[in-house]
């Protein structure tokens, strides 16, 4: 299966890197997820907003640490 995308991808003269794209995809599903639960979790208890926003950030930031490390340590 890998033999036929490589294939395909040499023949349509791709140039790119496949890391930095799933390693963007990860963190903006990443990201999604994070958002998602902060959500959920100051709708059950809106008296820790502040305590999950800072948390969330924090999840967040780190989410996203992974596309920085997927586009600069992939070339």
């Amino acid at each position: 299966m890998i033999e036929i995308i490589a294939d395909a991808v040499n023949q349509m003269n791709m140039t790119g890197s496949i890391q930095g794209g799933l390693g963007c995809l990860g963190a903006a599903l990443g990201v999604g997820f994070v958002g998602a639960k902060a959500v959920e979790a100051v709708g059950r208890n809106p008296g820790a907003s502040g305590k999950v926003m800072v948390l969330a950030i924090l999840g967040m930031a780190l989410a996203e640490a992974v596309a920085f490390y997927a586009l600069f340590l992939g070339k």
